[in-house]
């Protein structure tokens, strides 16, 4: 961060006073490579700060540095993560009563400051923070039970029957016990009775299958990209200053990092063609062999555009209808109350060495509170999909545990799982959970009790909470945070390519959903065969998580 003022300026300057104060604020992070100020990358504080001085809160003799101003973060959130509250504390200068709106009017739409509020001068926002909201918008068609065509299907109808309990299974699947046959009946059937028989038999034979070497191909690249990234975060400026390198391909802010792109462009038909780009770096050795200037070099035949077979476009079609009839789904309260009951069971304080990474049971930091998880049981319309509302109120979150969470409950919902296995889930055996997609999951706000009534009492300043800006945030939570997340949901079914590499992937990493229990599924250990193929470990990355996720800053992490 660096806002360079000349001498003559700074002399010029008034100098005023300077407060501690706590700065609530609310921002979509699309766009951003997260909260924290970082070199000279595009960051909600480096926004934030740059507006600061331009309103005039922080004086041009402070504006090259944040440490002079006593810069804290309450919740740091990553790339592309999104908060409709969150906290700084710094020393500002706010003797001008229109300060929030100077401040806003140099800020974007998608960062807001809620308010100013005065603390005493030993207040620092992450100490006084006693807990986290986060708030996850879910698809209300997730809670659909696996289509009965797919492995996970089949395997969950099986196990009931085996173990007597079919009977049950089909109970909690009353309110939507018709709803394949009909997908089936109304929007499938009419896409395979216009092929031939040839062709019709291979779509049979693929339509539920997942297509692993593709989307584990299009997440290894990604990996690719993110550790490059990495790598250059980690260079001292100076030294990236000096360092020649070719451009990277432009990322989309939008979708979160572990989004397999190639199979999201498939879920929504659309068709990818490979570009050839020039290799840089190699101009060199290109124009020590290039010919002579007057005998033009011959151009090399055009590749010819890749065909699509007939089964490829049907299968396209078909994978678009099972994504239009998931959107037009509307859930029941039935299904929402067995989605409360499941999330019931995390309150309180468990060892949740299963919904994070690198935790074992025994690990005393595995053990975390939960406060409350709620459902709001009426849910949101955006556009043609239903979205579900999740809060959960906790002291503080482990890596990707909330998506875990959330993932758990879903799937207890899908497949008709007893809620008491969850409970089982805090014990010893070590399980597979996978995570859900991280587009659906932001910062709702941070909450300080003990400082609010200790600063009511002693200080005798207001309560720090974000209750009088109630009606601001709604406001900007649906204009700028769900739209966004509904944008990139339509655009790339992230959630729908979740489901179907959950119900598709050949694997019994997840069968503890079945009525086998435990039993049923592999302990992690077990899942690191040395001949697995590179592309089933992509694909088991995406899904579960493994050490290289294990990086500070993950918008579900507090």
């Amino acid at each position: 961060m660096n806002i360079p003022f000349s001498a003559e300026e700074i002399a010029a300057e008034d100098r005023r006073p300077k407060r501690k104060v706590a700065v609530l604020i609310g921002y979509a992070g699309t766009g951003y490579k997260g909260m924290q100020i970082n070199h000279d990358e595009k960051t909600i504080e480096g926004d934030l700060f740059a507006a600061f001085v331009a309103a005039g809160a922080i004086q041009k003799m402070n504006a090259d540095d944040p440490k002079k101003s006593s810069f804290v973060r309450c919740a740091r959130t990553d790339k592309g993560v999104h908060a409709a509250g969150n906290v700084i504390s710094l020393k500002l200068t706010v003797d001008d009563d229109e300060i929030v709106d100077k401040i806003n009017r140099n800020l974007p739409e998608q960062i807001r400051v809620w308010g100013i509020q005065r603390t005493n001068n030993a207040f620092n926002c992450y100490q006084a923070c006693d807990s986290r909201w986060y708030e996850y918008l879910l698809p209300s068609y997730t809670l659909l039970p696996p289509h009965p065509q797919t492995y996970l299907g089949k395997k969950v109808i099986e196990a009931a029957k085996e173990k007597g309990v079919w009977d049950d299974v089909q109970k909690s699947w009353a309110d939507v016990k018709d709803y394949w046959d009909q997908v089936e009946k109304n929007d499938i059937q009419p896409i395979l009775a216009e092929l031939d028989d040839k062709t019709r038999e291979e779509v049979l034979q693929k339509m539920h299958a997942e297509d692993v070497e593709e989307n584990s191909n299009a997440q290894q690249q990604e990996d690719g990209a993110d550790k490059k990234r990495k790598a250059d975060d980690n260079e001292e400026p100076a030294a990236k200053k000096t360092k020649t390198e070719p451009s990277p391909t432009p990322a989309t802010d939008a979708i979160p990092s572990g989004t397999p792109t190639a199979a999201l462009q498939d879920a929504v038909g659309e068709e990818t063609e490979a570009a050839a780009e020039p290799m840089q770096g190699v101009q060199a050795t290109a124009d020590a062999h290039a010919p002579p200037a007057d005998k033009p070099a011959e151009a090399a035949p055009a590749k010819p555009k890749y065909q699509p077979s007939p089964a490829e476009i049907a299968l396209k079609k078909i994978k678009a209808a099972y994504v239009a009839a998931k959107r037009r789904y509307r859930t029941t309260p039935e299904r929402i109350g067995q989605l409360q009951a499941a999330l019931d069971m995390y309150k309180g304080t468990n060892n949740f060495h299963n919904y994070t990474i690198q935790k074992k049971f025994n690990d005393p930091s595995a053990k975390r509170h939960i406060r409350s998880f709620e459902v709001n049981p009426t849910p949101i319309q955006i556009r043609d999909t239903e979205w579900l509302s999740l809060k959960v109120h906790g002291q503080s979150f482990m890596m990707h545990q909330i998506r875990k969470m959330v993932a758990m409950a879903v799937l207890t919902v899908r497949c008709a799982v007893p809620v008491e296995r969850i409970r089982q889930s805090y014990g010893p055996t070590r399980i597979s959970i996978p995570k859900a997609p991280g587009l659906g999951l932001w910062l709702e706000r941070p909450v300080f009790e003990s400082y609010s009534k200790k600063a009511q009492e002693s200080f005798g300043r207001e309560a720090l909470n974000f209750d009088k800006y109630e009606k601001d945030i709604e406001e900007f939570k649906h204009r700028q945070i769900y739209t966004r997340i509904w944008d990139t949901e339509e655009k790339e079914a992230s959630f729908h390519v979740f489901i179907h590499q959950l119900d598709s992937f050949q694997t019994d990493y997840f069968l503890w959903v079945t009525a086998h229990g435990f039993d049923a599924a592999y302990e992690p250990k077990e899942r690191y065969d040395p001949k697995q193929k590179p592309m089933m470990k992509a694909l088991e990355r995406e899904l579960v998580g493994d050490d290289e996720d294990a990086r500070d800053g993950g918008g579900d992490e507090g």
